[in-house]
Parts: C-alpha cells; sequence; structure tokens
C-alpha cells in the first residue's frame, strides 16, 4: 500500500471541488491520458469516471467507481485499468491552520498488478502518488472560481 500526504494550501472544500470536477482527472492524475465520460451526479456512490490510461494508440479504457464519500472529507474510489489490474484509491482531506492535509492511499487489488509484492508497490507509487497531489495541489490553489451573475 502505499500512502502519501501533501499539505496543500488551500480550503478542503476547494481540494474537493477538483475532485467533484470528473472533468479534471486527466490534469491530476498521472498516466491518465483522456476522460470519456462522467456520471450524472459525480462524485455520488456509485457513480463513475469512464477513463483512457496510457498513451495512443496503446491506451486501455475503463473506469473508476466512487465507492464512498464524505464531502470536504473524504472520497473512496475503485479504479480499473483491465486487464492491467485494479486499485483501492483513497483521498482524505484534514482541515489544518496551513489549508488542507490531504493524504493519498493507493493499493493495487486486483489483476496482474495484485501480485506484485506490498514494498515494491509501495516503492513504485510512491513517486507517482507524490505527484498526483502536486498536480492536485496546483489546481486546487490555482483554479479560478467562476463568478455566477
Amino acid at each position: 500500500m502505499a500512502k502519501r500526504r501533501k499539505l496543500v494550501r488551500t480550503s478542503p472544500d476547494r481540494v474537493f471541488a477538483v475532485l467533484a470536477d470528473g472533468w479534471t482527472y486527466a490534469s491530476w492524475v498521472v498516466g491518465a491520458s483522456h476522460i470519456r465520460d462522467v456520471d450524472e451526479g459525480w462524485p455520488a456512490t456509485g457513480t463513475r469516471l469512464h477513463h483512457q490510461i496510457g498513451p495512443w494508440p496503446l491506451h486501455i479504457s475503463d473506469v473508476t467507481t466512487v465507492e464512498s464519500v464524505v464531502p470536504g472529507r473524504m472520497l473512496d474510489l475503485h479504479a480499473r485499468v483491465w486487464p492491467l489490474g485494479a486499485a483501492t484509491v483513497r483521498l482524505d482531506l484534514e482541515p489544518v491552520e496551513a489549508g488542507t492535509r490531504v493524504t493519498l492511499t493507493y493499493e493495487l487489488t486486483a489483476g496482474i498488478a495484485k501480485y506484485i509484492p506490498r514494498r515494491v508497490q509501495a516503492a513504485l507509487l510512491g513517486p507517482r502518488s507524490a505527484e498526483m497531489l502536486s498536480r492536485l495541489a496546483d489546481i486546487a490553489v490555482r483554479r479560478r472560481v467562476p463568478a455566477v451573475y
């Protein structure tokens, strides 16, 4: 299991707003190359994000499903990239004085990837998770919120 934390200098609501916008995932999820569709109501439990992983023409089309959600606090996902595997991905948002402590927990759970020893998983996924958190933070901090008229 890979677990990474990052302090994001903005509110949990702004970080969660990025998570709640399924169309941003290809911008911060390392390896995601295209978002094909986002279910109505994303990120409600059971909704799906339809994505492609990898470079064209070798990309794999699959889905990520919301397992559970606490708006502004937590998002638990089941991400598939079949036949390579599947993963449980959890993002926890904790308000702190300086902003939000985001914890990303990632575990390969099915397919070929499941047979990779956990220590190796952590070593491989750690740098990827750190980059994902860095990208998520950049979007959450710098994204302009549209004016409501």
